[in-house]
């Protein structure tokens, strides 16, 4: 537990995001650090900043996402072991990208602890605090989130930490037990926080019902789901969200501030970042490699996936990069494996095309991150329809107002996608919104939560797929391995998951 007890108990606030500028300050004890609500709110700020970080959104995290799905494979083959490992399915506890995002996650959750707890020593009116608190413990909700399914059973954590041997023989928490605190912390959260929010890398009231529809959605709760994504759908106006009319802009960091699409973004800093605070190289891992050693062509989706996109879908052209320009030459993506270390293969667009006031490689990135975008919200309110009463026209009309955006090709209207047709049946349905899914989140890194949740790996890894991956397991590999030197430390966190 040495990591965990070091980011909780030393847990430093750092410099939130572009627009959440905080002063770095040192937290140990809440009753005596906390005396205003601009302390609480810095304290959140910190929070913010550990989810924009490179060990956590910036590549760690992220990047065992994209891995782990079907819709990408490793590129360039001389790259590190530990990202080969996840991807082909080849994982222990000692892997590098694992120990990284595991303790910035612990991280993120002890600033907002401190926040929480912190609340109780200020001297405000509990509409202001509460509302600083429903951050934070949003925060938290989305945290857990992603290490419940990265994981399953987890140290739950929900004090402040004031002394390390606190947390010497805890234990961890069962899954149903821990989803049921992330629904928790977004209830409140719904509760208090405010309608919008100056920026979307804050969350609103809309952004935590969102989060319920998905969480809902991850455990089979049709209704709940249902109720939480139509609430945000039929409140759109009042949170101020949309479909963004050129799905384009929503990948062009000189366009991420204010877009009414996203509902809850990770707000890197651009070529300012100092350190791994706020630093972004997902711009870097998914770009071509070239003869001036552009990108670095980690993440590569297959020529597979790349055909299983329809060409007449502009979603196809702003995901994928098909050419380049090397020395002056356009070169097309089949000839992209003769320069230096890349591959023949078309490329992730959606962050190396558009990044902003980038460095070198693209590295520093000055995107928004989508995390959840309205998009989002129309197709789990489609899903859970289905799963409730079938093809509605309720819940075909919530997918073909995604198709229609999609025939807005940069201000020119195509014919493709068409419109879904009524008299589908409730199984066929659901098979074209997991695709809708597919396609408009495709390397957003939302396609292995969809794999593990609806047991898709036999399927999707398989031998005539897109991406065949013949060590997938599906005993073992729904879950990630446990950091081994946390074992090491707590024996109360064994066992170990099952098949490491």
């Amino acid at each position: 537990m040495k990591k965990i007890i070091f980011t909780l108990v030393i847990a430093t606030i750092m410099i939130g995001c572009t627009d959440l500028e905080e002063e770095p300050i040192g937290v140990l004890a809440p009753e005596s650090f906390f005396n205003t609500t601009d302390d609480l709110q810095a304290a959140v700020n910190g929070s913010y900043s550990y989810i924009a970080s490179e060990e956590f959104w910036g590549r760690k995290l992220t990047l065992s996402l994209l891995l782990r799905g079907d819709m990408v494979t490793i590129g360039d083959m001389t790259t590190s072991g530990r990202r080969i490992e996840v991807d082909e399915f080849r994982l222990n506890g000692d892997n590098g990208m694992i120990t990284n995002f595991w303790p910035r996650s612990y991280a993120i959750i002890g600033s907002a602890n401190y926040a929480i707890e912190g609340a109780a020593s200020v001297q405000a009116s509990n509409e202001v605090k509460n509302a600083i608190v429903a951050q934070a413990r949003f925060v938290r909700a989305f945290t857990y989130y992603h290490l419940v399914r990265t994981f399953g059973e987890i140290p739950y954590i929900d004090f402040a930490v004031r002394e390390a041997e606190t947390l010497s023989s805890i234990s961890k928490t069962p899954v149903d037990e821990i989803y049921q605190n992330i629904i928790e912390d977004l209830e409140y959260a719904k509760t208090w926080l405010p309608d919008q929010q100056p920026f979307r890398s804050m969350p609103s009231k809309g952004t935590a019902a969102s989060y319920l529809a998905s969480v809902h959605l991850t455990i089979g709760n049709w209704q709940d789901a249902y109720d939480e994504a139509t609430f945000v759908i039929n409140n759109k106006g009042r949170f101020g969200y949309d479909l963004e009319a050129d799905f384009q802009d929503l990948f062009d960091a000189t366009k991420a501030d204010g877009l009414v699409e996203h509902i809850f973004a990770i707000d890197f800093k651009g070529a300012d970042a100092t350190s791994n605070i706020s630093r972004d190289y997902l711009a870097s891992v998914t770009g071509m490699r070239g003869p001036a050693n552009e990108g670095w062509s980690v993440a590569v989706p297959t020529v597979a996936v790349f055909d299983s996109f329809d060409d007449s879908d502009y979603r196809k052209a702003v995901s994928f990069d098909t050419e380049a320009v090397f020395d002056g030459v356009l070169v097309p993506w089949q000839d992209f494996g003769t320069a230096n270390r890349g591959v023949s293969r078309p490329h992730i667009a959606k962050y190396y095309r558009f990044p902003g006031t980038a460095g070198n490689n693209n590295r520093d990135s000055d995107h928004n991150y989508g995390a959840m975008r309205y998009a989002e919200v129309l197709l789990i309110a489609a899903e859970a329809s289905n799963e409730l009463s079938g093809p509605t026209g309720e819940a075909v009309d919530y997918v073909n107002q995604i198709r229609a955006r999609a025939r807005n090709a940069a201000g020119t209207m195509n014919s493709f996608p068409e419109d879904i047709n009524a008299g589908l049946s409730k199984d066929a349905f659901r098979d074209v919104i997991l695709e809708e899914r597919r396609i408009e989140l495709a390397f957003e890194f939302k396609r292995w939560y969809d794999i593990k949740r609806l047991n898709l790996g036999m399927e999707v890894f398989g031998p005539t797929s897109l991406e065949p991956q013949p060590n997938f397991d599906a005993t073992r590999d729904y879950l990630f391995p446990l950091p081994n030197d946390e074992l090491g430390r707590n024996p109360n966190l064994l066992p170990q998951n099952p098949g490491y």
